[in-house]
C-alpha cells in the first residue's frame, strides 16, 4: 500500500466507474419544434404514445439507468470534487487527499485562487481548476 506522500495526485484504489446510458433523454418531440426545448420532462398526456412505451419511440427515464452507489458523481481520475471558497475550507481535504479533488469557486478572486493553489500543493490535496484566472508573470 503506497502512501500519499509518494504519489502525489492520484486516487485511492476504486472501482471500474460503469454508465448504463451515455447519451442524453432528450424531451419527447423536442427535434420537431423549436419551442420544445431538449431538457427532459415525462410526457404526461393520456393518448401520449412514448408515456405508454410504444415501440420505436425514446426511452423514458427510470430508477433502472442509475450510477452505482459507489462510483455516483465520481470523476474519471476517481476523485469526488469538493467546491472551495476560501483557504481554510482546504483543512477539510487534510485526511481525504486520495478520495477527494478541490475545485475552486466561480467567483473566487485570481489573487485568492492563487494563495488556495499554494496552500493546496502543501497539503497534498489535487485542485481540479487551478489553472484558471490566472495571468503569465513574464515581466518580472
Amino acid at each position: 500500500h503506497r502512501s500519499s506522500a509518494e504519489r502525489p495526485g492520484e486516487a485511492a484504489s476504486r472501482k471500474k466507474i460503469v454508465k448504463k446510458k451515455t447519451n442524453k433523454f432528450k424531451r419527447h418531440q423536442s427535434d420537431e419544434f423549436v419551442k420544445v426545448k431538449e431538457s427532459w420532462r415525462k410526457p404526461r398526456g393520456i393518448d401520449s404514445r412514448q408515456r405508454r412505451r410504444f415501440k420505436g419511440l425514446t426511452l423514458l427515464v427510470n430508477v433502472g439507468y442509475g450510477s452505482d452507489k459507489k462510483t455516483r458523481h465520481m470523476l474519471p481520475g476517481g476523485f469526488y470534487k469538493f467546491t472551495v471558497s476560501t483557504v481554510k475550507e482546504l483543512d477539510v481535504l487534510l485526511m481525504q487527499n486520495r478520495r477527494y479533488a478541490a475545485e475552486i469557486a466561480h467567483n473566487v478572486s485570481a489573487r485568492k485562487r492563487k494563495e488556495i493553489v499554494e496552500r493546496a500543493a502543501q497539503l497534498n490535496i489535487k485542485v481540479l481548476n487551478g489553472g484558471a484566472k490566472l495571468k503569465s508573470e513574464e515581466n518580472e
